[in-house]
Parts: structure tokens; C-alpha cells; sequence
């Protein structure tokens, strides 16, 4: 039987704080990653879901080099791609020649969940579950019959069909699986538990200065960075600007009176821009 989406509500990755997954149909899972920013055959890995948060993916560009990396994997037709690091927004360029894409995005502080169908480079259709009235994209009502037959909106596509259930868990699942309904779309949920998937860096690599820091590391006793997907993790990156960079304190603070910042982590976990 099919996992579907509709168990992804409110679920998140091993960030803690988001869930982002591209979807493709008519490429494979390599293809969907060189389309995302991977170099050709730069797969490393597999890894878990949990295994990730030791990349120290660093979300942040005030503190260098912006990175992502994802998970890759194909089920029931489609090739799936679980996104870490910044929000990246890559349904044109996943869905050109002729593919079909969709692009799932959710994060718990910047609701709604929103859920956009591509074709052949262009966005068709999406919207933001339980805010299904606002709908995007170059044929905004393609799935309006869907939603008025899943009881979600009535026909004038303005109004909802069960306005204050009060139950937005179920309402987003009902949105959910209009998108899985008529595009047969399933992501496994062993994807964030058990299953290992090849990783490939789609951002900040091969880091500029990857074989200085790693040969830092190696000769400081420090964790060694991956060599295949050659991204520096934020916290050695860190370690290494401490330690060898004599401005670093000045920098730290003159970055800290300008804005507050923070490093975020996969684990999830913000670490204060200055100690």
C-alpha cells in the first residue's frame, strides 16, 4: 500500500523546524539532483534523515558560504529529493523539458504548507494548504474541481466549503491528498526514518578552501569533512576562523551590532553569533 502524503502534515526533517521535498516525474533520482545544483556524480553517502545533522548544513550566509545538500530517492513513478539548508525554490528549473515537478514546502514558523505543480519549466498551479482561495501559477484553477469535489472549497473557488472546523491537521491532510489524488504522488515514511539515500551538496560546493580546513582538521584532531560532497561543516568552519583568523573576534562583533545573528544547524540547535 502506498505511504501517500498526507502523513507528512506538520512533519519535519532532521532540521526540527521544516520539511522541504521536490518531486519529479520523467527523470531520474541523479538527474533531479544535477538539476538542483549537483555536480554529476558527486553522490556520497547514503545517509539517514538523522545522520544529516553531522553535515552542520549552515543555513546562514552571514556566516559564509550559504550550503544544502539532499537526500535523493525514486518511489511510485517519481524521484524524490528531501531538501537541507536554505529554502531554495527550484520548480522551473526541475520541471524543464518536458518534466512534470512539484515542490512541498513546510515550515513551522512561516505557515502556510504550501504545494506547487510544474510542467516544462513553468509554475502550473499551486496554493497554501487551508488558504486553497489564493491558488498561483499559470493555470491557477486546474485543481479547483479537485478541491470543490474533496469538499474543501465551494465552486466559486472564493469560499470554503467548512469554514471554522477548527481542526487544521485534518484540513491540510484533506488539501494533501488532492496533490497525491491526481498525481499519484507517495513519499515513503521510512524516508525520514530508517531508509539510507545517496547525499549530494547542491550549495556552497566544492568549498574554494575544502583541502586547507581539511588538512587543518586532520592535523587538530577535528571531525575530517566529507571528501565527496567537499562541504565545510559551519562548526569547523567556525573552529578554524577562531583559531587561525586574528580579526575574528572584531568581525564577530562588528557582524553582532549590525544584526543579531545565529548558526543554525541541522540538529536544530541556534548557536549565539558571539561567545
Amino acid at each position: 500500500m502506498s505511504d501517500g502524503l498526507q502523513w507528512m502534515v506538520g512533519r519535519t526533517s532532521s532540521t526540527g523546524w521544516s520539511l522541504d521535498v521536490h518531486f519529479a516525474r520523467g527523470i531520474g533520482a541523479e538527474e533531479l539532483a544535477v538539476r538542483m545544483g549537483a555536480r554529476p556524480g558527486s553522490a556520497a553517502g547514503p545517509m539517514t534523515d538523522a545522520e544529516i545533522s553531522d553535515l552542520q548544513v549552515d543555513a546562514y550566509p552571514e556566516h559564509g558560504v550559504e550550503s544544502a545538500v539532499i537526500r535523493v530517492g525514486e518511489h511510485a513513478g517519481w524521484a524524490f529529493a528531501i531538501t537541507y539548508g536554505p529554502y531554495l525554490e527550484q520548480l522551473e528549473e526541475v520541471s524543464r523539458e518536458g518534466v512534470e515537478a512539484v515542490h512541498y514546502h513546510y515550515n513551522f514558523a512561516h505557515l502556510p504548507t504550501h504545494i506547487t505543480y510544474g510542467r516544462d519549466g513553468q509554475a502550473v498551479c499551486g496554493y497554501g494548504l487551508c488558504e486553497e482561495h489564493h491558488r498561483s501559477g499559470q493555470e491557477p484553477d486546474l485543481l479547483l474541481p479537485d478541491l470543490v469535489s474533496a469538499g474543501i472549497l465551494n465552486p466559486d473557488g472564493k469560499t470554503r466549503r467548512e469554514p471554522g472546523t477548527g481542526d487544521y491537521a485534518e484540513q491540510r491532510r484533506r488539501s494533501l491528498a488532492v496533490f497525491e489524488d491526481r498525481f499519484h504522488l507517495s513519499l515513503p515514511r521510512t524516508a525520514l526514518t530508517d531508509d539510507r539515500l545517496p547525499v549530494y551538496a547542491i550549495l556552497g560546493s566544492p568549498a574554494p578552501d575544502f583541502d586547507v580546513i581539511h588538512a587543518w582538521a586532520a592535523a587538530n584532531g577535528r571531525t575530517l569533512p566529507n571528501e565527496q560532497l567537499r562541504l565545510i561543516p559551519a562548526g569547523l568552519r567556525d573552529a578554524y576562523e577562531r583559531a587561525t583568523d586574528p580579526h575574528y573576534w572584531q568581525r564577530r562583533s562588528e557582524g553582532a551590532r549590525i544584526v543579531a545573528q545565529g548558526k543554525f544547524h541541522t540538529s536544530g540547535t541556534l548557536v549565539d553569533s558571539v561567545d
